[in-house]
């Protein structure tokens, strides 16, 4: 199983990213995929999840901003990130896993993970 995550950079607040995790070696009919991140200092957190009965879930902090979705015929999921602001600020981490409702914030609720993206929104 291999997850790759790209897409990061340095933007503006109020701008625009969009993050890609390439998968491979697992389908995702059958796992919970999330995007987290981990600011320095600071525990990994989760951003959003999508389940795998594509039902999505995002944290307070960027609901309404952020869209998580997966293209099934390219094994891809994406995180598009709208009004960035510099508290977004982090290595953004793509993940696979068995995580059931009750886990899905858990980062040890996921096997996989990728090896994260810098995102720098800059004020």
């Amino acid at each position: 199983v291999q997850l790759q995550a790209s897409g990061g950079g340095l933007v503006q607040a109020g701008g625009s990213l969009r993050l890609s995790c390439a998968v491979s070696g697992l389908s995702f009919s059958r796992y919970t995929m999330g995007w987290f991140r981990q600011a320095p200092g600071k525990e990994r957190v989760v951003v959003a999840v999508l389940r795998r009965g594509s039902t999505t879930h995002y944290a307070d902090s960027v609901k309404g901003r952020f869209t998580i979705s997966k293209d099934n015929a390219k094994n891809t999921m994406t995180l598009q990130m709208s009004n960035l602001k510099p508290e977004d600020s982090a290595v953004y981490y793509c993940a696979a896993g068995q995580a059931i409702l009750s886990t899905i914030s858990t980062p040890n609720a996921y096997n996989y993970w990728g090896q994260g993206t810098q995102v720098t929104v800059s004020s």
